[in-house]
């Protein structure tokens, strides 16, 4: 999915030295997002990479805490996925539309097409989702693809504005997303784990309400979360020392940071809502990382260790369907000769879970070879 999840091949642009419009005029693209973009599959198809199985050890618990969400209010490591998978979405948006647009598209035509991927995603999401269930299907709109499909359809109407509106924009949506919750508040008050105006209108709309207290209208809040990203993209393919943009990159996750810490108070951070608040913390962090990936290859040209995460990056769709329907397959499989690595007791899972990772990132590489990339 080029303007989504599926990332341009490194070597298919020509780079500069500052990381900004190669010679023509088309925006070089920088490794440091396709190896970020590979890193956040990686977490994906983790699964947590076993260390759940270290709550067993006292010592480590701190660590088996960061890879599972938290139950409702606050933030842990595992809670940053999404918005940083969201986040990139975002950031290459600019660069497709640029593309597209640059090659005779109109501007009608790429919504057009935003709209069909959309659809696409949403389909996807819910084949993947009832592909191994043993009942009927029920449709579904919370599956992080479905998420990217609202979400992406609004951030590309949004990015037809002037950026001064776009900002504003931005705040609307999320006062109208925080009204939404104090307005109709639920049994506990505005923000309510049961009962809050997104289960009220899940189940008017769909016939029931998601597991863990997920609710649809996050899409409307992680949206910004994806304008971030483009704002971002759009920043980042300006022709601008290295140096520069990482200061605003530093600054930006600062102020996103401090805005979204401000708003605790009143509004509380909540992932499985995605509140204002959270929106705020999660970009902070999301930034941060990127900024380290941004500094460590682009600044200081360290690159070769990011070839395993950028192999991952090429074929996302494909791996992260693989995950979603054949990872359990894969893990029974291993497990047959393996025991588990029982052996280990309970820390067994790490090294099986990275064998099954191993094995997942083997088969992206065998495509990569290839040049096979799923894409919508």
């Amino acid at each position: 999915m080029a303007t989504t999840l599926g990332p341009v091949r490194p070597a298919a642009l020509p780079r500069d030295k500052q990381g900004g419009p190669a010679p023509g005029g088309i925006p070089s693209r920088l490794v440091s997002l396709d190896a970020y973009r590979g890193f956040i599959m990686l977490l994906l198809i983790s699964h947590g990479f076993g260390f759940s199985s270290l709550s067993a050890y006292p010592a480590f618990a701190w660590l088996s805490r960061q890879v599972d969400h938290v139950a409702w209010e606050g933030i842990v490591f595992w809670d940053l996925i999404q918005p940083a998978f969201m986040f990139m979405v975002g950031v290459a948006m600019p660069l497709a539309f640029a593309r597209r647009l640059a090659e005779g598209d109109s501007p009608r035509k790429v919504f057009g097409h935003v709209v069909w991927r959309a659809l696409m995603l949403i389909l996807l999401s819910n084949v993947l989702s009832n592909f191994n269930s043993s009942k009927p299907p029920v449709f579904q709109l919370i599956n992080v693809l479905c998420q990217i499909a609202f979400a992406y359809v609004l951030c590309a109407a949004v990015m037809q504005l002037n950026i001064r509106i776009q900002v504003a924009a931005a705040a609307v949506i999320l006062a109208a997303h925080w009204a939404l919750f104090a307005i109709f508040p639920g049994p506990e008050g505005a923000f309510s784990r049961e009962g809050n105006i997104g289960q009220v209108l899940d189940k008017a709309i769909l016939g029931y309400n998601y597991s863990g207290y997920y609710v649809t209208i996050n899409f409307l809040s992680s949206a910004v979360t994806m304008l971030f990203g483009a704002w971002t993209g759009q920043f980042l393919m300006m022709a601008k020392p290295h140096a520069e943009k990482a200061k605003a990159l530093a600054v930006a996750a600062a102020l996103c940071f401090a805005a979204g810490y401000a708003l605790q108070p009143f509004n509380p951070m909540v992932k499985r809502i995605w509140t204002a608040s959270f929106t705020f913390a999660s970009a902070g962090w999301v930034l941060a990382m990127l900024l380290a990936f941004y500094w460590t290859i682009e600044m200081k040209g360290y690159r070769r260790w990011a070839f395993p995460a950028i192999v991952l990056g090429m074929n996302s769709i494909f791996i992260y369907s693989f995950s979603q329907v054949l990872s359990g397959w894969l893990r029974r499989g291993i497990g047959v000769f393996t025991d588990g690595f029982s052996f280990l007791g309970p820390a067994g899972a790490i090294p099986h879970n990275l064998l099954a990772l191993a094995a997942m990132w083997y088969l992206c590489y065998w495509l990569y070879q290839r040049k096979l990339f799923l894409k919508i």
